[in-house]
């Protein structure tokens, strides 16, 4: 072979290789490296080298959490703008707490590469939770979360721990009550429901006040009149005592006037007249209301002289009058 055709051989062979290694290197472009990214010449460059492209990528809210109708203000840096990367828009995704989309909206960065963009809480955002932004820049993507509240929410309230129950305490044991002292009834008296009573001898009779006035011993009369023994004239010892030799005197004639009374309403409705002053005088025996011997004794002396003028001295010189002026006649 000729010099000259051996020259063209071996620049043959040296524009194959070329050819080969050129397309390597284009295959080698095609796909960059992690961390490095294509620019406008079709170069891989470093993402974050420099002044070749996007640095410290970043988005914010001015605050953690919202409420209806206040302004959120969104913001953030996509890093440094140079003729490598061109300012495109930046996309802003807002996803509610069950992850459906409540917000879209596209900022352009200014030339350092910062952006802001402000949107009013409320409207499509009707639900109170955690809320997600994702910020989207060319193939790069930064998330954030706020909190919003809805109007009319109110948060349940912790529940307060029950407070242990307190052991109650055992009742103290109620005294037993103090059985009441029985009176004690004088000579001629007995206990009867609680009350002293006169003794009513056996056989027969009854109580001639009781009989001959009213009929029943619950008459109201009677018991007044039983009052003021009970309560008056048998509250000291001076009457007791009275009532005493009283008692024995009237019950050696009263059964029989009574068992006279029951045969014979005439002589009941005689005795009844007979005996209204008497009871009537009684009533004096109501001033001694202190009980006190001396207030006893003095309106027991003046009951009785009362009961001997109207029984005795009254009738006596009423009589004698009338006998003398009978006798002055003839």
């Amino acid at each position: 072979m000729t010099i000259p055709g051996r020259l063209l051989l071996v620049m043959m062979v040296i524009s194959i290789l070329s050819y080969g290694f050129s397309a390597s290197a284009f295959a080698q472009f095609a796909g960059c490296p992690v961390g490095e990214i294509r620019n406008v010449e079709g170069e891989c460059v470093s993402a974050f080298d420099g002044d070749s492209g996007p640095q410290a990528f970043s988005i914010e809210t001015d605050q953690p959490s919202y409420n209806e109708k206040d302004t959120i203000t969104i913001s953030g840096n996509v890093g440094t703008i140079s003729a490598s990367f061109p300012n495109q828009a930046l996309t802003i995704i807002i996803s509610g707490p069950t992850g459906n989309i409540v917000g879209i909206a596209q900022v352009t960065p200014d030339a350092s590469g910062q952006f802001s963009h402000n949107i009013t809480a409320g409207g499509t955002m009707n639900a109170s939770g955690d809320y997600k932004i994702t910020a989207q820049y060319g193939a790069q993507k930064m998330t954030t979360t706020f909190s919003f509240t809805a109007s009319g929410f109110v948060p349940e309230p912790e529940p307060e721990p029950e407070p242990e129950p307190e052991p109650e305490p055992e009742p103290e044991p109620e005294p037993e009550p103090e059985p009441e002292p029985e009176p004690v009834c004088g000579a001629g008296t007995i206990l009867k429901n609680g009350i002293c009573v006169v003794e009513e001898p056996q056989g027969g009779g009854g109580c001639l006040i009781a009989t001959a006035t009213y009929g029943s011993e619950l008459a109201p009369q009677v018991q007044f009149l039983r009052e003021i023994r009970d309560n008056t004239v048998l509250s000291t010892s001076s009457g007791s005592a009275f009532m005493t030799s009283f008692n024995q005197f009237y019950y050696s004639f009263s059964p029989a006037i009574a068992d006279l009374e029951r045969q014979s309403p005439i002589f009941k409705e005689a005795v009844k007249l007979f005996i209204t002053p008497m009871i009537s005088s009684l009533s004096i025996m109501t001033l001694a209301d202190s009980g006190s011997e001396v207030e006893v004794l003095g309106f027991g002396i003046s009951v009785i002289a009362l009961n001997l003028g109207l029984y005795i001295v009254a009738p006596t010189t009423f009589a004698y009058k009338l006998h003398k002026h009978l006798k002055s006649k003839k």
